[in-house]
């Protein structure tokens, strides 16, 4: 609607998960590198954790685009509501396996048979499952056995599972235990703090073709801080909102009023204790509509950039698929 307006090629503010609008923090940096080596070297369970709209799926669409296909196998679980039977049957055919029988033992044995071949073929099948914290304890038990497809070298088959902080709290129950203690690598990505967010935003336009610069002022940029508390995808939807009112206004700048008005109409309601993902008080004037003033971004502490150096092995020379993971990672 807005494009032509304001010279974009595609909208720079949509909420679906697309990987070439990925914008790498340090978490989510620390997190892309975490996941990419434990795939390449065959970890087994990996864990994956985060609020609601902080780019969970967009971090995991970029590892399915990452990874070479030739050398690595999905399959992409978008729906974990589904029985145990369904379940088994949907990884089948994600993994591209067809005539499914019906008998579950039967299923077992020509998924062990795809493994063991993927194996012998030098591929690595990895089970992704997305939105895993909305997973029942029966579905976590049939994943944890899956994992038992190994050999004395290697397991068959990765597992990541992703979702929101819930998930944490789910894997910490006393009956899942056994599924504790196989997963071999976790990792978290949080909110945006006030820097990341001006150059998420930034970055976002720039990618979406535009020659001018980004419309939205300093005070707009505070008043999107305050309503969203940092999550991608609600930055998103109050940009996206917008940019559509300054489109019908023929208004080439974006203040703090237009964003009001945008959470208004979204019924946003915003989070006036967390400020870059630290307490803050609910009544601070430099946020509080209808016209926040810019005030200094809030102090925060370092956030430690934990290199691939963290995973890989205590020699002097890198092996060889650390050189390629550092270079495919930027």
């Amino acid at each position: 609607m807005y494009h032509q307006f304001f010279d974009l090629e595609k909208n720079p503010f949509s909420i679906t998960p697309d990987p070439n609008f990925l914008f790498l923090t340090a978490a989510h940096r620390e997190a892309l590198a975490a996941l990419l080596f434990a795939i390449t070297c065959r970890k087994g369970f990996l864990v994956l954790t985060g609020d609601a709209g902080t780019g969970k799926t967009t971090l995991l669409r970029t590892i399915l685009r990452r990874v070479s296909p030739d050398r690595t196998l999905f399959s992409l679980v978008v729906h974990p509501t589904l029985s145990t039977s369904e379940f088994l049957e949907y990884t089948l055919l994600d993994f591209g396996l067809k005539d499914i029988p019906a008998s579950k033992a039967q299923r077992l044995n020509l998924f062990h048979q795809f493994l063991v071949r993927s194996a012998a073929e030098g591929k690595t099948p990895v089970l992704v499952v997305d939105e895993a914290h909305k997973l029942s304890p029966e579905l976590l038990e049939e994943i944890r056995l899956l994992t038992n497809a190994e050999t004395a070298e290697q397991k068959l088959l990765q597992i990541i599972l992703a979702g929101q902080n819930e998930l944490t709290a789910v894997l910490a129950r006393d009956d899942m235990r056994q599924l504790r203690q196989r997963i071999a690598v976790r990792v978290s990505i949080s909110p945006l703090n006030r820097n990341d967010l001006a150059e998420y935003m930034q970055t976002r336009w720039l990618r979406a073709g535009s020659s001018q610069p980004l419309p939205f002022t300093s005070d707009a940029m505070e008043a999107i801080a305050y309503y969203s508390a940092g999550i991608p995808r609600v930055i998103n939807a109050i940009s996206d909102a917008a940019l559509i009112s300054a489109f019908a206004t023929e208004s080439r700048t974006i203040a703090a009023a237009q964003i009001h008005a945008a959470a208004k109409d979204l019924q946003l309601t915003p989070n006036h204790n967390v400020v870059d993902g630290r307490p803050s008080p609910a009544t601070s004037s430099a946020l509080r509509p209808p016209a926040p003033s810019l005030t200094p971004p809030v102090a925060v502490n370092d956030h430690p950039f934990k290199t691939l150096e963290r995973y890989a092995p205590r020699q002097d020379k890198r092996p060889g698929f650390m050189r390629w993971l550092a270079g495919a990672i930027g």
